[in-house]
């Protein structure tokens, strides 16, 4: 049987990279979650980045220039609730 091959000295997680990798997620992106959950608490890894609300507090207007960025079709016939499922869809 061939032995096992670790991740690298460059990795500081050995069991959380052997898991994003079984779970498909490429190298790179693995050893970046895995050196991110060594450096904090797991949980806090899940927590990072911003916050915005949810697209149902959203004014149409802004909804509006959200479709507009992603190019949704017919946008400008759609209704609030619409144009929360369309951006909702992308």
């Amino acid at each position: 049987m061939p032995e096992k091959k670790t991740p690298g000295p460059s990795v500081k997680d050995d069991k959380t990279y052997e898991a994003l990798r079984r779970d498909g997620a490429s190298k790179e992106k693995a050893a970046r979650i895995a050196n991110a959950a060594a450096n904090s608490s797991r949980s806090a890894v899940g927590r990072k980045g911003g916050s915005s609300p949810s697209y149902d507090e959203w004014s149409k207007q802004d909804l509006m220039q959200r479709a507009r960025e992603l190019d949704v079709e017919g946008r400008s016939t759609m209704t609030k609730d619409e144009l929360v499922e369309a951006l909702r869809d992308r």
